[in-house]
């Protein structure tokens, strides 16, 4: 939980209405704080953290829009909402698509601020739990584009966004690594929807006992520890889309639940005797042959049919072999950055492509930015790239490779026995999916040790689950 939850600041030269809002929220359980304009609130940004940003379009000196701006540059992470009038409903929609999370029309209710707010948190909390989903949220949709050259891919492409036309429900379908959630991303953005959240669930991240309470929600006081209402995600994505990621973990006993609120596109959440209406887009993804899931009794064959209305196969790294060295440059020009490694020793090149990437195109990126961290400027070489690849291809390091600028043999060591914990870190993280326990008890460390080799080397277990 970081120190900005439950904190808001509300934005608005009348006095009189910022403090009526204030207190609808501290009634609600959260911290307010009130800015009589933006360069105020801009001035209280500077100073403590703040999760949602409430502010009034309409102000003199600096407007709604403009305060928009200022705080997506300055903190991309915090959550804006826009109170406007009837005649401003447009400019709302346009702030939206450059990054508010809503708006809220006047005249407004205390229920329609709460609610608002409480997406808004929501969404915060999801993005801090996913960093990959923060960072590309962070740089928008640039950050989110599909790098390809085969036609194999392209095809995935068209589909999807022939797809996105409707409001189909669509399954991804491909191992770990393949940029599933890029793709669901994509789908969204190609969407009606794109105006509205996006809403990654990690269902392998999710224990059983709290799949009803993370997806649909909770009232204050409905079991042990529920202090206070809490959102559910399928709210949170109201009006856009919700993605559930590695379909296949989810609990046998949630699936019939969760068929219903598709169904009946209705939630009721965990206290609550009222059905909530939600409308949502949703788009799944497994690595799992969830037929083989059905037929073993694992996953319900008819929650499996709802969801499998467009099936999308996303194609592996191997099979679209012509795509490596595209993606290979887009890394190298990303990592490669604050390195001074701008390019590829010939060898190092044959070599990525020859290599058969049973982790696709996350087990790329990583290599890449491996290389370029422990690598000498300006080329990166065979001995830069992890001992697998070399062995796999046959090839046998050799110092000669970096030529004399291979600095000391206490450097060189240094530089082999990290390269070294990297692969080993990598390679388990790679087999268990992510799982931190069991690769710990494989490498017969404690867990907080393992994780603190992961740290060490800047390797996160979210990057290799399915």
């Amino acid at each position: 939980m970081t120190e900005s939850a439950g904190r808001v600041l509300v934005v608005d030269d009348e006095t009189d209405l910022a403090e009526s809002c204030a207190y609808f929220l501290e009634r609600a359980g959260y911290e307010a704080e009130c800015a009589a304009s933006a360069p105020q609130a801009l001035e209280l940004l500077e100073e403590r953290a703040f999760g949602v940003v409430l502010s009034d379009v309409r102000m003199p000196r600096m407007n709604g829009m403009q305060l928009l701006t200022e705080i997506r540059e300055r903190d991309p992470d915090v959550e804006v909402l826009l109170i406007t009038g009837y005649p401003e409903l447009q400019m709302a929609v346009a702030a939206i698509k450059r990054g508010a999370f809503d708006y809220i029309a006047k005249p407004y209710s205390e229920n329609d601020v709460i609610e608002r707010v409480g997406k808004a948190m929501a969404q915060r909390r999801v993005k801090e739990r996913n960093e990959g989903f923060r960072e590309r949220m962070r740089s928008g949709i640039d950050g989110r584009k599909l790098i390809h050259a085969s036609a194999t891919f392209a095809a995935s492409i068209q589909m999807l966004e022939r797809a996105a036309r409707t409001d189909a429900s669509v399954l991804l379908l491909g191992e770990s690594g393949t940029g599933k959630e890029l793709l669901a991303h994509r789908l969204h953005d190609s969407s009606d929807r794109a105006d509205r959240p996006f809403v990654p669930v990690d269902c392998a991240a999710i224990p059983a006992e709290l799949f009803e309470s993370e997806l649909f929600g909770h009232r204050k006081g409905a079991f042990t520890g529920a202090v206070a209402d809490k959102l559910g995600l399928f709210q949170v994505a109201d009006g856009g889309t919700l993605f559930l990621d590695e379909l296949g973990e989810l609990p046998l006993e949630f699936q019939t639940k969760l068929l219903r609120a598709i169904q009946e596109r209705s939630v009721r959440p965990i206290g609550s005797s009222d059905q909530k209406d939600v409308d949502v887009r949703i788009v799944a993804a497994t690595n799992r042959d969830l037929r083989e899931e059905v037929e073993a009794g694992r996953f319900r064959a008819d929650l499996f049919y709802r969801l499998d209305v467009v099936r999308i196969d996303v194609p592996a790294l191997r099979d679209r072999p012509g795509d490596v060295d595209i993606l290979v440059a887009h890394f190298l020009s990303k990592f490669g950055a604050g390195t001074g490694i701008s390019r590829l020793a010939p060898a190092a090149a044959e070599l990525l492509r020859a290599y058969h990437w049973p982790g696709n195109v996350r087990q790329l990126s990583n290599v890449i930015e491996r290389a370029c961290a422990l690598g000498d400027a300006p080329e990166m070489t065979t001995e830069d790239l992890p001992p697998e690849l070399r062995t796999a291809i046959g090839v046998t390091p050799r110092v000669a490779d970096r030529g004399a600028g291979g600095g000391t043999f206490q450097e060189m060591k240094a530089r082999r026995i990290a390269a070294m914990e990297r692969t080993y870190v990598e390679e388990l993280l790679t087999k268990h999916a992510g799982n931190v326990t069991h690769c710990s008890e494989e490498a017969g460390m404690a867990r907080s040790a393992f994780q603190k080799l992961m740290q060490k080397h800047g390797v996160r277990s979210a990057d290799f689950r399915a």
